[in-house]
């Protein structure tokens, strides 16, 4: 059994990403620095995993090895202590002037000597040079366990198959495919279920950990969905009354809705960057139908529907402008240092008169207005699509987040709890009151459908 945390070294060339894989694994954004150029980190910097029993992993990155191939000639040349592995990288660091000389190396072998294992990062898109072999064989001499891990398999240039060749013929098979720009949450927990298969002495941490990731993942994603569920009930079930007849009632109200759906909407966009600890600045403008953190393209406006299929009426574009925002009340979640769930309010954006005697209300001279079909199938798809993009998105990403919005809408069907929301003006929290309790199993049911639409979204993931 471990007494104290497993102590992981993350090595490799100058510049393959292991400032990016720390920041994937601590799913931490602002991690150390992470620039396109060579000798980004010069320090050891550390980030630590903690289980809910408080089991802790220690990362340790470390700067960029940039001249094995000499110091290993310097190794060669130095009598005694042939079979010694450690013992030959001890005399190293104990000559100044060879510490001097290596910098880098020197760090980093320091460092490897206190860890447990290394993660040894390789830039899969780099051809394989005779430079990495020697860093692997002067890593080698630390006698510590190594697991290669190749970075950026995702990309097109990627030569997994020519690395993992040749590592084989290196003798190191403990390799695993893990980009650091593309999350794959299998992935992550094939990692750590290999550094459990090489140390016996922190099985008891690793499992803890393996545990505690499941389960938090679990509970992110039904937060998530729940979030989007919760938000399109209050949309599909918010309704207005107004004087039949009244066009300067009806504009006015349409702009104090159009201002509270949009205001609604927006929280659940920040309740899902919250949930994947993303921020507004990491969403790509020209991908994505969101600008600053705020949604891009209006779902109301007659365009943007038809933009994605949807057939739209002429009130779509009717009552542009902001309006009186209804107070709603928030609620919270418990998910690791605590993550905001979706009661909050959010966005949207312009709302029709629904057609059909259903939104008509009974009580004579008075009638309802409520978001059409075509806005609400739109707000489902994008909603879906931002979450997907975010389970889907490493931490250590350069890019900006960016979904996609799938095109011609109007053929898929709105989830039947939706549907149901029209006639249940007591589930939407906008409405100014109370929410019913039947809202509490209409919720469950669509989270649900919400997660089978995920399910069938096809998105990359890096290989095991």
């Amino acid at each position: 059994m471990s007494s104290g945390p497993l102590k992981v070294a993350i090595v490799g060339h100058t510049n393959t990403g292991k400032t990016s894989l720390v920041r994937t694994l601590t799913h931490d954004r602002d991690f150390g620095e992470v620039r396109d150029e060579s000798g980004t980190t010069r320090r050891i910097a550390r980030g630590e995993l903690v289980a809910a029993d408080g089991a802790r992993i220690q990362l340790n990155d470390s700067p960029g090895l940039e001249n094995a191939p000499a110091l290993l000639d310097w190794l060669d040349g130095v009598s005694g202590e042939r079979h010694d592995g450690p013992a030959r990288i001890r005399r190293f660091l104990d000559d100044s002037d060879a510490v001097e000389r290596f910098d880098h190396e020197a760090r980093v072998l320091e460092l490897m000597l206190a860890m447990d294992v290394a993660l040894y990062v390789i830039d899969a898109r780099e051809p394989v040079l005779e430079k990495y072999q020697d860093e692997l064989a002067v890593l080698g001499l630390c006698a510590r366990p190594i697991v290669a891990v190749l970075n950026f398999t995702a990309s097109d240039s990627s030569r997994e198959a020519q690395w993992r060749d040749a590592l084989a013929r290196v003798r190191l098979h403990t390799v695993l495919a893990f980009d650091a720009a593309v999350r794959d949450p299998a992935t992550e927990l094939a990692l750590f279920e290999k550094l459990k298969s090489q140390l016996d002495h922190h099985a008891d941490v690793l499992s803890a950990w393996l545990g505690h990731r499941r389960a938090e993942e679990r509970q992110r994603r039904q937060a998530a969905l729940e979030a989007i569920a919760a938000m399109l009930l209050d949309v599909a079930a918010c309704v207005r009354e107004i004087e039949a007849g009244s066009e300067t009632e009806r504009q006015q109200v349409w702009r104090e809705l159009r201002a509270t759906i949009h205001q609604r909407e927006q929280a659940c966009v920040d309740t899902l960057l919250e949930l994947y600890r993303f921020g507004r600045e990491d969403y790509d403008e020209a991908e994505l139908p969101v600008s600053d953190g705020r949604w891009h393209a209006d779902p109301f406006d007659p365009e943007t529907l038809r933009h994605y299929g949807l057939r739209a009426s002429s009130h779509a574009a009717a009552g542009a402008g902001g309006g009186a925002l209804v107070d709603v009340a928030t609620g919270g979640l418990s998910l690791g240092a605590g993550m905001l769930a979706g009661a909050a309010l959010g966005a949207g954006t312009g709302l029709v008169r629904s057609a059909g005697s259903r939104l008509i209300d009974r009580l004579r001279g008075r009638e309802r207005i409520q978001v059409s079909d075509a806005v609400a199938r739109l707000m489902v798809a994008r909603s879906v699509e931002l979450l997907a993009a975010l389970m889907h998105r490493g931490h250590g990403s350069p890019d900006r987040i960016r979904a996609r919005v799938v095109a011609a809408l109007d053929k898929r069907r709105l989830p039947r709890a939706v549907r149901r929301a029209r006639h249940h003006p007591d589930w939407s929290a906008l409405n100014g009151g109370g929410v019913s309790g039947s809202r509490s199993t209409a919720l469950a049911e669509l989270a649900a459908e919400l997660n089978d639409s995920l399910e069938s979204l096809a998105w990359p993931k890096s290989g095991a």
